[in-house]
């Protein structure tokens, strides 16, 4: 629906970032962002100050079946595909044709933060809530603005969906890898 309101108001499949002449930059940029992403994880989980950042309590309850389904299903096509086509292709196409890539940008990324006020106040349940929250939505709606980034550097969904599908599908990984360790670590210190 989304695609078919920005191709009412004349934006092209260009315009929209799905764009066939686009498509080996995005899968490029992508790819080196996904890879910078999976690095930082990779990273972090060596390194014994860092390690503890990986701890999500939210796939404590999760067994490897639920987290694979979230990685490879839920994230993809749930959140990465639905995301990037209203923020990054439609939000961010139709603000910029009529305003300038800077107020696409803006504006986009914006919505974005706020898109996740819900989602950022499950992370801040037992922290002071609204300093978090909008700490949160204020760094979603900066991720916002670097995805935005690669779609005008790159042209195409695919380099922002790279991204945002290496943190949120290898976030899930990475946390639950992290907490079955530190629970086998608990066992054995125990």
């Amino acid at each position: 629906m989304l695609l078919a309101l920005a191709r009412a108001a004349g934006l092209s499949w260009t315009d929209l970032g799905l764009g066939v002449d686009h498509l080996g930059g995005g899968l490029r940029w992508g790819a080196v962002a996904a890879a910078a992403v999976v690095a930082g994880y990779a990273a972090a989980a060596a390194l014994p100050p860092t390690r503890r950042l990986l701890l999500d309590r939210r796939v404590a309850d999760l067994n490897a079946r639920d987290v694979l389904y979230r990685a490879l299903v839920r994230v993809p096509l749930g959140t990465v595909l639905l995301e990037e086509i209203a923020f990054r292709g439609v939000l961010y196409g139709m603000v910029r044709r009529e305003h300038g890539w800077i107020a696409g940008t803006a504006f986009s990324s914006l919505l974005f933060g706020l898109w996740h006020v819900l989602s950022s106040r499950a992370l801040s349940a037992r922290a002071r809530r609204v300093p978090v929250a909008l700490g949160a939505v204020a760094a979603t709606a900066i991720a916002g603005a670097v995805l935005c980034e690669l779609v005008r550097r790159s042209g195409s969904l695919l380099a922002p969906a790279g991204l945002h599908l290496a943190t949120n599908s290898i976030g899930y990984v990475a946390a639950f890898a992290a907490l079955r360790a530190a629970a086998r670590s608990n066992r054995g210190s125990g």
